[in-house]
Parts: C-alpha cells; sequence; structure tokens
C-alpha cells in the first residue's frame, strides 16, 4: 500500500501507546509500519531532501502533534507515553485522529495559532504532507523549473560559450586540473561542439576524452561508435560524451556493453550537474531547518 500520511498515523499511533508504557519512536515506527504491511522499499523510502526516512518522519510529526494536544507527553528523554486524555479519547472510540480533530483542545490550537501577524488562513490549511515534505515539494520544484530554465539558456548560448561552461563545469567536478590546464585540452574541433582530452585529476595520472555536442537531436548509436572508435585511436579506456540533447536507447545500450568506460550526459543531466557544481546559478535565498538538541538539555 502507500505510504499513510502522517494525520492517518495519528490514531494508530495512540492505540499503539494505550498500554500505559513508555515507548520509543522506533518501536513505534517499526509497529505501524507493520500494521500498516509497508514493503521494506516503502519503509525505507526518503524525504524529497534525501537525508530522512519519510515514513519515520511521518509518524515523528504525528507524535508532535499528539503532544501538542495533550494526548501522549514525554516522561524522559527518548519516550512517549499516553496521558489520561489520550486514554479517554481512545474510550471514545473515534473514527480517526487529524487535525481537526485536534483543534477541539486548546492546547494544540494555541500551537496552531501564528505567532505573527499577517499569516494567511493558506498557512494553516490542513495537507496530508509534514512541513519537512512540505519544503522538500517546493524545493524540488524550483530545482526543476531552474534546470529547465537553464538547459534552454544553453541550447541559445554560442559554441564558444557553451566550451567555457564545459571547462568550467569540469574543473568544478575536480577534473581537468586547473581552469588554464582544462581550457587548453579543450575546444579543438569548433564543431558546434567541443573535443578534448582532460586530466582525470589534478595530478593527472590518467585522461579522458570528452565530447560535447550542442544538439537538438537525440544523439544515435553511430555517433556513440564512432565515439568509442576516437578512443581506441587515442589508446583512450574513459570517455565522456556531453549533449544538450538526448540519446537514443541503442546509444544507451551500446555503452553498457563496451570494454571502454563511457558516460552519457544528456541535456537535463548537464542541467542538474550545474546547479549541483554552481555553474551558471547563483544562491537567492538560505533556509536553515534546525531541530532541538537533546543534547543539550541532558542533566
Amino acid at each position: 500500500m502507500a505510504i499513510p500520511d502522517y494525520q492517518t498515523t495519528m490514531l494508530p499511533l495512540l492505540a499503539f501507546a494505550s498500554d500505559g508504557h513508555e515507548h520509543t519512536l522506533r518501536e513505534a515506527v517499526d509497529h505501524l509500519a507493520d500494521l500498516f504491511k509497508l514493503t521494506a522499499q516503502e519503509r525505507k523510502t526518503l524525504l524529497p531532501s534525501g537525508q530522512q526516512a519519510m515514513f519515520l518522519k511521518r509518524v515523528g510529526w504525528a507524535r508532535t502533534y499528539l503532544k501538542k494536544a495533550g494526548l501522549l507527553d514525554s516522561p524522559r528523554r527518548g519516550y512517549f507515553k499516553i496521558t489520561e486524555r489520550g486514554l479517554q479519547v481512545l474510550k471514545d472510540t473515534p473514527a480517526n485522529i487529524n487535525v481537526s480533530f485536534l483543534k477541539q483542545f486548546p492546547e494544540f490550537v494555541e500551537f496552531q495559532t501564528p505567532k505573527k501577524k499577517h499569516v494567511s488562513s493558506r498557512d494553516l490549511e490542513e495537507t496530508e504532507t509534514t512541513p519537512e515534505e512540505t519544503i522538500g515539494i517546493g524545493y524540488k520544484k524550483i530545482r526543476e523549473d531552474l534546470e529547465t530554465e537553464l538547459l534552454d539558456r544553453v541550447k541559445k548560448c554560442s559554441p564558444d560559450f557553451f566550451e567555457k561552461l564545459v571547462v568550467e563545469l569540469i574543473v568544478k567536478m575536480g577534473y581537468g586540473g586547473s581552469r588554464q590546464d582544462a581550457g587548453q585540452a579543450i575546444g579543438r574541433t569548433g564543431d558546434e561542439g567541443i573535443d578534448g582530452v582532460i586530466k582525470e585529476d589534478k595530478l593527472g595520472l590518467d585522461n579522458v576524452y570528452i565530447q560535447a555536442k550542442k544538439w537538438e537531436n537525440p544523439v544515435s548509436r553511430a555517433e556513440i561508435q564512432k565515439f568509442a572508435g576516437a578512443l581506441q585511436g587515442q589508446r583512450a579506456r574513459k570517455g565522456i560524451f556531453i549533449t544538450t540533447s538526448s540519446f537514443q536507447k541503442g546509444a544507451v545500450d551500446y555503452v553498457s556493453k563496451i570494454d571502454s568506460k563511457i558516460v552519457l550526459i544528456d541535456g537535463h543531466e548537464l542541467a542538474e550537474l550545474m546547479v549541483d557544481n554552481n555553474v551558471g546559478v547563483s544562491t537567492m535565498a538560505v533556509y536553515e531547518v534546525k531541530k532541538m538538541d537533546e543534547d543539550f538539555f541532558e542533566e
């Protein structure tokens, strides 16, 4: 089944704590994962940030909301326990517990009431996503739009500028030695693209053959075969083929079967690498997401 949202886990989480014992979040997550019959892959699914397990954070937020409503309490660090109010709620056998249900408790209403002026009612809108997920989804959308904008701009730039762009990207990724080294090694053909040999690392322990094409049409298998032949002619074992378009399936299948190591970078991946390595982009804003430091309060 799909991973349940944090509101769906509220009632099962409260029921899990109904034995009156102290429990850890991990115990609750394991119990609820079994209850919802989550697969191993679903249990490992990460948030858009790629740093935290989605189901773990959803159960964590369910616990937070239940605590803010006075249904759960934290008797000691890392543990939670049901309260008398929580037990009474379970005795009333609610069909489900969600944000609307919790609004009957003054403590929860106070928790949700904005502390600053000029906060619209939309800011308090009930959603199925946790705050971290909302941030992650927003970030992903901003990044995808930026990558699309970058690729469109790259396709419109001149061959000379495209050459400089690739040099900058290669250096930022740790290849090519210095910008001067990379610049001297690249830019030998001038055929709406660039070709050259660069250092794999700053010491020049191995070389990488580069070919980049500012094309609109997908790159065919025949083009990759010619590139592989060029590698053999240079006695090179490694190559990178960069295009602003895409690769036909035959081209992708071909590189997986040959001895030479050829990395294919299409337009979308090129834009991703530019963002990852701060090429052609600048930081607009930085938001720090913090959490309470439990160790600080350890007595």
